[in-house]
């Protein structure tokens, strides 16, 4: 089960259009829990938090929830 940090961190993913300073330790989570995963960015050094198809999916069945 994720907590709410972790959720929000979720959703701040997937809306994200640039990198922003996440939470480590939530992002560590949600990589281990396969919710995100890291992309290249524009420069070699840049790895950019994207949502995965798993992380999708939860957020679709959250959304279905409301």
């Amino acid at each position: 089960m994720l907590s709410p940090h972790e959720f929000a961190t979720l959703m701040l993913v997937k809306h994200a259009e640039q990198s922003i300073d996440f939470d480590r330790a939530d992002l560590h989570t949600l990589v281990e829990r396969k919710l995100v995963e890291f992309d290249s960015g524009a420069c070699a050094t840049d790895l950019l938090p994207r949502v995965t198809d798993r992380g999708h999916a939860l957020l679709a069945r959250f959304h279905a929830l409301r």
